[in-house]
């Protein structure tokens, strides 16, 4: 294997790592702003838990997190939970940071 080859190889694996890195804390992010929005929707045990899911479900809809913002965004207008967009994606953004941080201390 040339020096180019070896080099491409250790970026494929690294862009690899990043990739799952990223969805898993996403999908930890996800799990995090569910708790946080069961919350404030009042939801409690099972129901909570069944919202939980659900806020992971609605990030596979399409690609980046509108589509979990849209779900969020909805179900608290719905219930009449007064946050604001800008609260809300500051949370967003806050649980990502939390599940990187969580996920760098598993190691």
């Amino acid at each position: 294997m040339t020096g180019f080859d070896e080099r491409e190889d250790k970026f494929e694996k690294k862009f690899a790592h990043d990739e799952e890195l990223r969805f898993k804390a996403e999908a930890r992010r996800n799990k995090l702003l569910g708790l946080w929005a069961a919350e404030l929707l009042g939801l409690k045990d099972a129901k909570a838990e069944e919202y939980v899911r659900s806020v992971i479900a609605a990030d596979l809809q399409e690609k980046g997190d509108e589509d979990v913002f849209r779900k969020i965004r909805g179900d608290f207008d719905a219930a009449g939970v007064d946050q604001s967009d800008h609260q809300i994606r500051r949370h967003m953004d806050e649980f990502f940071s939390e599940a990187v941080r969580q996920l760098k201390e598993i190691g």
